[in-house]
């Protein structure tokens, strides 16, 4: 098929549509494809240059036209993400994961809310080679839920919760599990993020996703 062929059927392709269901775009691709058939048909006659004008100026208006529906497109989404209020929660024990969190916190634009054990760790709790430490007792119990200080009482303006903590033996802290039992989460999207030595965040995120399978997880991320 020739280019001038080719041409032509498209252009009335388009001529055989009803002008009002066409789009902005359409209109304008149909008139250049018009004026292209026009040029093609009579390639010596002296209206080929203002032809080719008013094509040149279609194809301005359709490049206009798509730079600002894609401007409209980015700005939309980013009020979209701007609408969507984020908090980040954190358990710290040592005070490395509160940096993380506030860094965390300072990039998303977010709230912060500290998960605040009652009873606050000492260095003897945390000794994980201690069998008997604090630590180590209430991770070895599963159904472990220490007690923490208040709850966030606004959590329900939040679309987004990042949860932070510690990676302490290889998942999170049973003080995470009290921290998530003592709240209504559904409809919010959930990520995790973690501090460790030498522990990836992966498997906490996936300890918690299958304890919680109701809720709507969504990314996690390791920050040492």
């Amino acid at each position: 098929m020739t280019v001038q062929k080719y041409t032509k059927i498209s252009y009335y392709k388009y001529r055989r549509k009803k002008i009002a269901s066409l789009s902005k775009s359409e209109i304008i691709e149909s008139s250049v494809l018009r004026y292209t058939y026009i040029i093609q048909s009579h390639p010596s006659d002296l209206k080929t240059q203002k032809y080719m004008r008013k094509i040149m100026t279609l194809l301005c208006a359709m490049t206009i036209m798509l730079s600002m529906t894609a401007c409209a497109q980015n700005k939309q989404e980013k009020e979209t993400k701007e609408m969507k209020k984020t908090l980040v929660a954190y358990f710290s024990a040592t005070g490395t994961t509160k940096k993380a969190a506030e860094k965390l916190a300072k990039e998303l634009g977010a709230d912060i809310y500290e998960i605040t054990p009652e009873k606050p760790y000492s260095s003897a709790d945390l000794d994980w080679r201690d069998k008997q430490s604090r630590s180590t007792l209430e991770m070895k119990d599963k159904s472990s839920r220490p007690a923490i200080k208040g709850t966030c009482e606004n959590i329900a303006d939040y679309d987004v919760v990042w949860i932070g903590f510690p990676v302490w033996w290889y998942t999170a802290p049973t003080i995470i599990n009290t921290f998530i039992e003592a709240h209504d989460l559904n409809g919010k999207t959930i990520n995790v993020f973690a501090t460790s030595g030498g522990s990836d965040v992966k498997g906490s995120a996936a300890d918690l996703k299958k304890a919680y399978p109701q809720y709507n997880w969504g990314e996690s991320k390791l920050m040492n």
